[in-house]
């Protein structure tokens, strides 16, 4: 079967936001595990996708994982430029990975930004430690951007770092 991309429904966000969470969580993501206040953040995809684009990658009906979009100018951007889109919380569920889920979730942003009139390129911020998402930015087509590089509050004990595609 075939990995359907689509706009997230009303219906599928607290899965969605579940599945996020779960992802962060698992993959030792969030500083303060289960207390870390972004948790709420990444459980929250019906603010998301009020204010970006929020895809969701489905096989055979089931909910494999999701991204939120954010287009040029969009208000959920940390860190894209004018002209920029920007690629949010990326998470696959651990039982789906290893089936493309990520990649098309990624590809599919690209596309959006390609048929976008005036966006010139698409970022995105990453965790040193997520190699597997790191592979996936690269295949297509993105490069490290270090001079981008940040850290998302004061006293966290790491930098996020940036890829970035121009098109």
């Amino acid at each position: 079967m075939d990995i359907v991309i689509r706009r997230v429904a009303p219906g599928e966000y607290e899965a969605l936001g579940e599945i996020t969470a779960r992802a962060y969580l698992q993959d030792g993501l969030l500083t303060f595990g289960e207390s870390d206040w972004y948790l709420a953040e990444l459980r929250d995809v019906a603010k998301r996708a009020a204010a970006a684009d929020v895809l969701v990658a489905t096989q055979g009906g089931q909910l494999l994982g999701g991204v939120t979009y954010v287009p040029s100018g969009g208000p959920m951007a940390d860190l894209a430029r004018p002209g920029e889109a920007e690629i949010r919380m990326l998470a696959v569920d651990r039982a789906a990975r290893g089936r493309g889920a990520g990649e098309a979730l990624v590809r599919a942003c690209v596309d959006r930004a390609r048929a976008t009139d005036g966006c010139t390129g698409i970022v995105l911020s990453t965790q040193p430690i997520m190699h597997a998402a790191h592979r996936i930015y690269e295949r297509a087509g993105f490069v490290r951007a270090p001079g981008r590089d940040w850290k998302p509050m004061p006293g966290v004990d790491f930098t996020l770092i940036t890829y970035e595609l121009t098109l």
